[in-house]
């Protein structure tokens, strides 16, 4: 009787080392499913500055004189607040090819710093869930931006401050000059995980 509850005993010893086994598989695949989520920069649009909108003006030249003269007052107060949007283009790659289920992802949090010439401004995060479904196709992420640009790059100079503001959100615009700092949390079956290290959103790839 002794011997069979032993046996017993290591019979359920193994089954549960094995359901282990298995959770262990399922955590390291779910893992490895997010590392494949990728994001990039798309385009800024809808760039106002201090009240003026500069969308389609692509040099100072281009300026009326009344929006040249709001501009001016608002550098002599030391102030000049961007108001724009930030497209984040977001690709999940589990669209069942490759071995990997189809699965959609959720993203529950978006911890980013917004990166201007490498210099470091505003911050910020998302303010609901996202879906990011697994079908292989780019995903946006808008995101609504307020920042002071006299506060970050006032040393600059008037000129200076302007073209830089055109240079982001005017015609033409270098989105290159701008980088996310990012940390994203995706949903999966375990729970909320967080990214274990940040990442530098950039425009030219997907990261």
């Amino acid at each position: 009787m002794k011997k069979k509850n032993v046996l017993l005993i290591l019979v359920l010893l193994m089954m549960l080392l094995l359901q282990g086994c298995a959770v262990l598989d399922e955590i390291a695949g779910t893992f490895a499913n997010l590392k494949r989520l990728k994001f990039r920069l798309g385009a800024i649009s809808d760039f106002t500055l201090a009240g003026v909108e500069i969308g389609h003006i692509s040099s100072l030249q281009n300026l009326n004189v009344a929006d040249a003269m709001q501009l001016l007052a608002a550098f002599r107060n030391r102030r000049l607040p961007a108001r724009f949007m930030l497209n984040v283009e977001a690709r999940n790659p589990n669209d069942g090819t490759g071995g990997t289920p189809r699965t959609v992802s959720t993203l529950t949090r978006f911890d980013w710093r917004l990166l201007i010439d490498d210099h470091p401004t505003v911050s910020g995060g998302i303010d609901a869930p996202l879906e990011i479904p697994g079908t292989g196709q780019i995903s946006n992420i808008p995101l609504r931006l307020e920042l002071d640009l006299y506060e970050f790059f006032g040393q600059r100079g008037y000129e200076n401050l302007l073209n830089l503001a055109l240079a982001l959100g005017g015609r033409g615009g270098d989105i290159s000059r701008v980088a996310l700092d990012a940390q994203p949390g995706v949903s999966t079956p375990f729970g909320a995980i967080t990214y274990p290290d940040r990442i530098t959103i950039i425009a030219k790839e997907f990261r």
